[in-house]
Parts: C-alpha cells; sequence; structure tokens
C-alpha cells in the first residue's frame, strides 16, 4: 500500500494530500471580497504553489472541480482559466454553483493532480 502525507494540516483539513503519485489539494478560495477575477487569479497562484510544493505542476493535474457562488460568473472565471491552463493540458473539468463557506467568496477550485517523474 502506498503511503498517505498530509501538508499544512489542522484538524479538519490538509491541504495537501499526496497518496503514491496522485496528489489532492483542499479547495482554494482567493482574497474574500475580491473581484471574481482577483479570486480566480488568487487560487490559481495558490494552486501552483501547492503543486510545485507536492512535486507537481498545472501541466499534472487530472481534474479540477470550480464552484462558483453563481453561475453568472462562469465567463468572468473562465477568462483567467483559459489564460492560465497550459495548452494541451487541459484537465477533465467540472464547474458548478454552491453556497460557498462564506458570503465573501465566489470562487473555489479543487484539484486533483500526478506527481512529476523523473
Amino acid at each position: 500500500m502506498a503511503q498517505i502525507t498530509r501538508k499544512h494540516s489542522s484538524n479538519r483539513m490538509s491541504q495537501i494530500v499526496i497518496h503514491g503519485d496522485t496528489i489532492y489539494l483542499a479547495g482554494q478560495v482567493g482574497t474574500a471580497g475580491a473581484s471574481v477575477t482577483q479570486q480566480t487569479q488568487d487560487c490559481l497562484r495558490e494552486i501552483d504553489a501547492l503543486l510545485a510544493e507536492a512535486g507537481s505542476d498545472k501541466t499534472h493535474i487530472l481534474q479540477a472541480i470550480i464552484w462558483l457562488d453563481d453561475m453568472a460568473h462562469f465567463e468572468e472565471m473562465n477568462a483567467v482559466w483559459d489564460a492560465w491552463v497550459p495548452e494541451g493540458h487541459a484537465p477533465a473539468r467540472a464547474t458548478g454553483e454552491a453556497r460557498l463557506a462564506s458570503d465573501e467568496y465566489q470562487v473555489e477550485i479543487i484539484i486533483t493532480a500526478a506527481r512529476k517523474t523523473a
């Protein structure tokens, strides 16, 4: 059985969980109260940092789940997302509307990725 590694953990959750060569990131949110564009940029910047720490990068993302507080923000979020995803490396993705942890959050992104191999 592959070892499980947890990073940036509290009693409630871990920001990174690694099992074998699969990396799971907790849902990432941006600056509370900021625009959808800024919150999406914040999420993606944090995802880049967490993936690097876990030994991966955005070219190895397998799946992304994106929650928006209102689907009216879909195009604004996608403008940032589309500029960030490297050509030829689009992951499986779902986007839905959900009530987030605080009314000040408009975007939350959850990532599953593969570790880079040598």
